[in-house]
This record gives structure tokens, C-alpha cells and sequence, in this order.
């Protein structure tokens, strides 16, 4: 008896002790659930559609269609942004004595604002319309987001106070061991997860299952990218590319639909939440009273880097769509000036990975006591909430303006594989000959990189269809059987 009035008593202790943690536990969640309740009144003005969204229903075949656009924004445009911002700090910083910060701390703050959020602008187009465009934005938010990860890691492993051609090659090589390394595996785990399920068809059996191995092998992906050291953004990335193409199609029509809710709420949670973090630390007293005693020095310091990311932004977009321009025949397939103003404008916005960065970089559990580490953080929450707020605000309004809808809209994506401007499945186009008799030819290398007679997707798509979907499923290689994944309507891709 003595004893178990002893464990009461102790369990009252810690609950009175606790009390503090749990409220605060409950109003936190308190207030998640009323950003959803907010969010669903406001849904008419699309604001609150969380990324997830876009990344479930954008049209696969334009994002591929368009990969290799989408890699010379997401990654060469993040370096080009990378090295503007990285410049311009170190220029400005230094003589402002902003605090004892280093070389490699300049360099993180150059990888943590060339991270962009896209999320406004995506909410704003339609995919229907702006098919290219859609495409072109929401995938180089993912591979930018990802690249900016792979660099700030790349710069915490190195100690660049003493900067020399040695150790820039180092750098560079580091860098691209972990964006190449982090794909491969993420590739070798979205095959794996096909395998898997293809062969063990764990549908017939159990839905619960399937769904909890689709979920379980994703997030296996991210944390063996973590235990190893490399990117786990960009792992689970590319794993979600493989296991879209192939291990989608190799579970039942529910578990196809429990994973797209699954992932969608999970997803949609977890950015209420950083957002709600980013808004409640914001009222944290002590980091602003670390820079409360010179003001205009952190008003000046957020213009700063603001600056900074509108020119390191217009650099990379501007001069990478002239790149671009040149290999495409079609106009249809060009990035004219009102594309590129958007483009430009929907990478103006910072979120939570930038946020996640600047707390890795210049805090320790959330904390810091130093007055340059806090201002570099105020100055990040500024970052993100000013362009968040300020620059989401116009994005619609400016849409509207670059992009108004004219009354027959002529989509750059053909409503079916027969009208594609460049082949897919043949080598020649069957409906534009008549249209492009009149067209100047240029020169013959010029021609093969521009107009090649078989497209790089045209050789994927047959290695995929004679080795890769055989062993690892995908749409209509699946052997049919009652209720299996494929019905007969897919068998039309064999």
C-alpha cells in the first residue's frame, strides 16, 4: 500500500511539473486544428492547397517531357543563385560587423536563401492551360529544394576558412558525390519497392499491408540517406519517381487510393506545422532582444539579403531560359518573356527549408545566445514571412496580368499521344510536316541537338518497355489476373 502511494504521489509530482509541457502540447495542437478550419473557409481562394497536392496530380508525362529543363533550373540556377547571394553577403556582411561570424557561415546563408517555395504560384496556375510552365515550376521547386540541401551539407563538411583551388575541387566534388549518390539510392529503393510488391503481390491478401510497405520502403529510402550521410530530400524524391512509374502500378486500385489520402495528410499536417513553428517562433523575446539594440542594422540586413535573392533569382532564370531556348524548335515548347517573369517571380518566396536551415546552421536546439547567430535568424524569419506574405499576395494578380485567358486556349500539351509536336513512340511527326516546310534548317549539329530523329525519351521508353518493366511491373506489364493492379484497358502500353 505504502508503495503504490508512494508512485502517486510521484506521478502527481511529474504531472505537476509537466503541466507547462502539456499545455502548451494542447494549444498547439489546439491551433493546428484551427489553421484547418481557417484553411477550409479560405479554400475558395486556393490558398491554403498544400504542395502534395500538385505533386499527386501534375501530368508526368509534361515533367519528363521536360526533365532536363527542369534539372538546368532546379540545379545549375540554384548554383548561379548560390554564388550571387554567396558574393553579396560576404561583400556587405563583413563590413557591417553583424558578429563573429566565418567564411563557411557565409557560404550556408548563400545555400539557405537560394532554397525557394513555389507553393503560391502553383496554387495559381492550371496545369490544363499552362501545362509547360506548371511543369517547369513545380519541378525546379523539388529539384531546387533538393540541391539547396546537397550544398549546405557539402559546406558543413568542409572547414573553407582557408579557401584554395585544392579545396574548391573538394567542394565540388563533394558536392556531387551527394547529389549523385543520393539519386542512385533513391532510384535502388523505388526498384526495390517494385520487386517487391510485383512479386509478392501482398494486395490479394491484405490492402493494409501493401499500403504499409509502400509507406514504409519510401520513408526507409530517406532515413538510410541520413545514415549515410547524404541528401535525404533528394533520395525520397527520386524514390517517389520510381515508385510512381513502377511500383504504383503494381498495387490494388484501393491501396492506390489509401497511399495518394495518406501521403496528401501527412503531407498537409506537417506543413501546417512548420509554418505555424515559423509564425510562433517569431514571438520568440530573445532573439529579438539580441538585436533590438540596433534595428535599422536588421532591417538593413533583411533588405540585404531580400536584394540579393531578386538579382541571384533573375541571373540564374533569365540567362538559363535563353540557354533553353536555343535547343527548342517549336515556339510552343520556347519560355517567352511573360513565362519567364513568373518563373522568376515564383522562386521569390522562402519557406521551410530555408527555415530548417538557418536553425541547423546558427542555432543549438532551437537556441542561440550569440548576437550574429540571432540575427541571422530574425533575419531569415523576416525573409520568410515578408516574402510569403507580400510576394504571395501578388502572385495572383500578376498571373493574371503575364497570363490573361483568351477565349480559345491552344494547351502546349496535346489532349492525346497522337498530336505530340515532338514523338515519343515514333521517330518522325506525322501531323506538323505540312506546318514546318518553310522553316529555315540550320546547320546539322545544331539540327540534331534541336530536332534530334529520335528523342531521348524515344530510346528510354524502349529500353523501359524491353528490360525495366518486365522485371519491375509498371503499366501494362503486369501479368492480369482477377482483381490484380492492371485491368485490360492498360494492356494497351505493351
Amino acid at each position: 500500500m505504502g508503495m503504490d502511494l508512494a508512485s502517486l504521489l510521484d506521478l502527481n509530482h511529474l504531472t505537476s511539473s509537466d503541466h507547462f509541457s502539456i499545455v502548451s502540447m494542447n494549444l498547439f495542437v489546439a491551433l493546428l486544428c484551427a489553421c484547418i478550419v481557417i484553411g477550409h473557409l479560405l479554400e475558395e481562394n486556393r490558398w491554403i492547397n498544400e504542395s502534395i497536392t500538385a505533386l499527386l496530380i501534375v501530368k508526368k508525362k509534361q515533367f519528363f517531357r521536360n526533365f532536363m529543363t527542369i534539372m538546368l533550373f532546379g540545379a545549375v540556377g540554384t548554383l548561379i543563385s548560390f554564388g550571387i547571394i554567396s558574393t553579396g553577403v560576404i561583400h556587405f556582411f563583413q563590413k557591417m560587423n553583424i558578429g563573429s561570424l566565418e567564411i563557411n557561415d557565409y557560404l550556408a546563408i548563400g545555400a539557405i536563401f537560394s532554397a525557394t517555395d513555389s507553393v503560391c504560384t502553383l496554387q495559381v496556375l492550371s496545369q490544363d492551360d499552362t501545362p509547360l510552365l506548371y511543369s517547369l515550376v513545380f519541378g525546379e521547386g523539388v529539384v531546387n529544394d533538393a540541391t539547396s540541401v546537397v550544398l549546405f551539407n557539402a559546406i558543413q563538411r568542409f572547414d573553407l576558412s582557408h579557401f584554395n583551388s585544392g579545396i574548391a575541387l573538394e567542394f565540388l566534388g563533394n558536392f556531387l558525390y551527394l547529389f549523385i549518390s543520393s539519386t542512385l539510392l533513391g532510384v535502388a529503393m523505388g526498384l526495390l519497392s517494385a520487386y517487391v510488391i510485383k512479386k509478392l503481390y501482398f494486395g490479394r491478401h491484405s490492402t493494409d499491408r501493401e499500403v504499409a510497405l509502400m509507406i514504409l520502403m519510401a520513408y526507409l529510402s530517406y532515413m538510410l540517406a541520413e545514415l549515410s550521410y547524404l541528401s535525404g530530400i533528394l533520395t525520397v524524391f527520386f524514390c517517389g519517381i520510381v515508385m510512381s512509374h513502377y511500383t504504383w502500378h503494381n498495387v490494388t486500385e484501393s491501396s492506390r487510393v489509401t497511399t495518394k489520402h495518406a501521403f496528401a495528410t501527412l503531407s498537409f499536417i506537417a506543413e501546417i506545422f512548420i509554418f505555424l513553428y515559423v509564425g510562433m517562433d517569431a514571438l520568440d523575446i530573445d532573439k529579438w532582444r539580441l538585436v533590438s539594440k540596433s534595428p535599422g542594422k536588421s532591417i538593413g540586413i533583411s533588405s540585404i539579403l531580400l536584394g540579393l535573392v531578386l538579382v541571384g533569382r533573375a541571373a540564374s532564370v533569365f540567362s538559363l531560359s535563353f540557354l533553353s531556348n536555343l535547343t527548342k524548335r517549336s515556339s510552343n515548347e520556347k519560355i517567352n518573356i511573360r513565362e519567364q517573369v513568373l518563373i522568376w517571380w515564383s522562386g521569390l518566396m522562402r519557406g521551410s527549408v530555408s527555415m530548417a536551415l538557418a536553425y541547423n546552421q546558427f542555432t543549438m536546439s532551437g537556441h542561440t545566445s550569440l548576437r550574429g547567430n540571432a540575427t541571422m535568424i530574425t533575419s531569415t524569419i523576416t525573409v520568410v514571412l515578408f516574402s510569403t506574405m507580400v510576394f504571395g499576395s501578388m502572385t495572383k494578380p500578376l498571373v493574371r496580368f503575364l497570363l490573361p485567358m483568351p477565349k480559345h486556349m491552344v494547351s502546349s500539351e496535346p489532349s492525346s499521344p497522337k498530336s505530340f509536336n515532338v514523338p515519343l513512340l515514333n521517330g518522325h511527326d506525322t501531323e506538323g510536316d505540312n506546318s514546318q516546310q518553310n522553316v529555315p534548317r540550320p546547320p546539322s549539329l545544331r539540327m540534331l541537338l534541336r530536332t534530334p530523329s529520335h528523342t531521348v525519351h524515344h530510346y528510354w521508353r524502349k529500353f523501359d518497355n524491353a528490360f525495366m518493366r518486365p522485371v519491375f511491373g509498371g503499366r501494362g506489364f503486369v501479368p492480369f489476373v482477377p482483381g490484380s493492379p492492371t485491368d485490360e484497358s492498360s494492356l494497351q502500353w505493351r
